[in-house]
């Protein structure tokens, strides 16, 4: 199913706090090349992966759930680097983060994830919802 993002992308590159679910500390990764420039080019990264202490000079939480109470209610997108598989609890996750402090505003799934349930749960719930498309390309396309 074609979906035209542009808009919604837009809004999204409008906002400022990113929590990258599966950031990883190796550099060779797409997820770290991906917060990096987004860190460079203004964002703040609040790296999520329950293996890590700290990413890119950020401190590392576990889940999205696990973030001290003055972080989830600065999280506006949940930037995922997960199989498609692991996205349904992530989704969850940002939905009842969401539902209790009024953020995330977005959930962001990256090139080549797209799970049409979990996405249409997020947008039930409110949140905007991008699939298959990476932060760094629609970034630099816009800026």
């Amino acid at each position: 199913m074609a979906t035209d993002y542009d808009s919604v992308i837009d809004e999204i590159l409008e906002m400022n706090t990113i929590a990258v679910v599966g950031l990883s500390k190796d550099r060779s990764k797409p997820s770290n090349d991906v917060a990096l420039y987004l860190q460079n080019h203004g964002y703040r990264i609040v790296p999520i992966n329950p293996t890590v202490e700290e990413v890119l000079g950020e401190k590392a939480y576990a889940s999205l759930l696990s973030l001290p109470d003055s972080l989830k209610h600065e999280i506006d997108i949940v930037d995922i680097f997960r199989r498609t598989e692991d996205v349904p609890p992530i989704v969850t996750e940002a939905i009842k983060l969401q539902a209790s402090s009024g953020r995330p505003k977005a959930v962001w799934m990256q090139l080549g994830i797209v799970d049409e349930t979990s996405a249409r749960q997020a947008r039930d719930a409110g949140l905007l919802v991008v699939m298959d498309r990476c932060l760094k390309i629609e970034h630099g396309r816009r800026r």
